[in-house]
């Protein structure tokens, strides 16, 4: 049964600046579904003008906001985690609609962005500083953190829901105010947000959503009042784009980029269990997700040990139901857009010509429901695969599993840190010994340890080294609140 469709017709996206929505100048482009291949709405790509006023609102409620009580400020995110519960479901079907995901995955990710949500109402708790009296004879010190103005925060396709949610909440909570931009592929579900951001009172001008590309993003990074900027995307723009012009333009910066994530299989692992977690952290979110799995690497000599292991991997993923996400039976759904799909069968031919065995081929497949296959693949599985070719050293963003051996788990360990990535690296053993040799000498910085997601929970930070994260305090949490705050260091003395 195919659950309904919360976006009926054709709507035309408008911009939320300052409290209002409000009609685009910009070119209109289509928002497309990706598994029925149909037109859903029409977003527009704003021009420099439209991020300016954004700016400016923001700029201008920042004040009175900065000055609303912490307490206050919790109230408003409070509301909105209550709106956010009762539109639940809708906001969920919204994400499958519009970015093809299957409806457990939605829900899933609506959970964790209510999370950050939740974590951020408390502020009065998180945002205090500390102090000590008598530093001196007769004078205390203590810190405060006190908001900067305005941020901007970037999100990426493939979490439309969840990725604005690990900045803004902690942004105002602390006293900031916002300007987000959503990805142009997917800007429905935070127009949602906003919606139930207004009811649940947030002044005007404190939280905006302008939708657009790179006018909008170059109006953040250039713009004199933007203090910093929030991004999830590719490792180029990551690095040379947001972070290099963020640092010429001394705005504080989170860049988080791609990944290549290897999943490290012990003899020892426990089969069953391991084989379902590598479904999800492969093949789920179609492999469009920066904690998927990229490179499976088994350990060891023992070819009975590797044949079986892979021949239950190979079964697994062969049985994954491939359709349109909002039928609850459907356990993987298609590419966000055909682009992306021909993208991931350049790999899939590279992977072959580069002399890699394909045990699972994606591009042959059955959609369930009838739907067309425009954007759709199935589950892929290469073997003897190496280190240095395309598929193994690359981020494919696809539904692809790279299948290498190491000798030994040093050997695995020097063959996950030698990938330029570092994002979401996980081990799978019986052993804690093995275990906590690869969480101590592993380059990555989410580790997973039997766990194929390696996501953190909206109360620790989501972390990432070498090419897969670009700044030093990250979104979430903790992090997330010394990010948006400056701490000021008060020393006095009354005669």
């Amino acid at each position: 049964m195919i659950l309904e469709e919360p976006i009926t017709g054709v709507p035309l996206v408008k911009n939320f600046i300052d409290g209002e929505w409000v009609e685009s100048k910009g070119e209109i482009k289509d928002v497309v579904n990706p598994a029925k291949y149909e037109v859903i709405a029409k977003v527009p790509i704003s021009t420099k003008d439209e991020i300016d006023a954004a700016v400016e609102a923001a700029k201008a409620a920042f004040p009175d906001w900065r000055r609303t009580t912490p307490v206050a400020r919790a109230r408003c995110l409070f509301r909105l985690k209550e709106l956010l519960e009762e539109h639940f479901e809708e906001v969920s079907r919204v994400q499958t609609q519009e970015h093809g995901k299957t409806i457990d995955e939605s829900r899933g990710e609506t959970r964790r962005g209510i999370e950050n949500v939740e974590v951020a109402c408390g502020i009065p708790t998180l945002m205090m500083g500390y102090n000590l009296e008598d530093i001196a004879t007769g004078i205390d010190e203590y810190l405060i953190r006190q908001p900067l103005g305005v941020f901007g925060i970037i999100g990426p396709f493939n979490f439309p829901f969840m990725i604005p949610l690990w900045s803004a909440p902690y942004a105002v909570a602390t006293g900031n105010c916002v300007v987000i931009k959503p990805s142009s592929e997917v800007p429905l579900s935070q127009m949602k947000i906003a919606e139930l951001v207004d009811e649940a009172g947030f002044p005007p001008g404190v939280w905006n959503v302008v939708n657009g590309g790179r006018t909008v993003v170059n109006g953040m990074l250039d713009h004199p009042d933007i203090r910093g900027i929030a991004f999830v995307g590719s490792t180029p723009t990551a690095k040379d784009v947001i972070y290099r012009r963020c640092g010429e333009t001394g705005k504080r910066v989170i860049a988080q980029g791609g990944a290549k994530n290897f999943m490290v299989i012990m003899p020892d692992a426990n089969v069953r269990a391991t084989v379902a977690s590598l479904m999800t952290s492969f093949f789920g979110n179609t492999g469009q997700r920066c904690l998927s799995g990229a490179n499976l690497l088994i350990v060891g000599q023992d070819d009975e040990f590797y044949n079986s292991f892979m021949d239950a991997v190979a079964d697994t993923a062969s049985r994954i139901i491939v359709g349109y996400g909002l039928d609850e039976s459907v356990q993987m759904g298609p590419l966000r857009d055909k682009e992306k799909k021909e993208k991931v069968i350049r790999y899939i031919e590279s992977g072959i010509a580069e002399g890699a065995k394909i045990r699972l081929d994606g591009r042959k497949f059955k959609v369930t429901g009838g739907y067309p296959d425009t954007c759709f693949l199935g589950p892929s599985i290469f073997e003897d695969v190496t280190p240095d070719v395309k598929i193994g050293s690359e981020e494919i963003f696809g539904p692809v599993m790279s299948v290498m051996r190491a000798k030994n788990l040093d050997e695995a360990i020097e063959m996950c840190n030698a990938n330029p990535f570092g994002n979401g690296h996980a081990i799978f053993t019986s052993s804690g010994k093995s275990a906590r040799e690869f969480q101590y000498r592993i380059t990555s910085g989410n580790v997973g340890i039997n766990i194929g997601i390696v996501a953190p929970m909206a109360f620790f930070p989501f972390s990432g080294m070498k090419d897969s994260f670009f700044g030093i305090l990250h979104t979430q949490g903790q992090e997330a609140i010394r990010f948006f705050t400056e701490s000021k260091v008060v020393i006095q003395r009354w005669l």
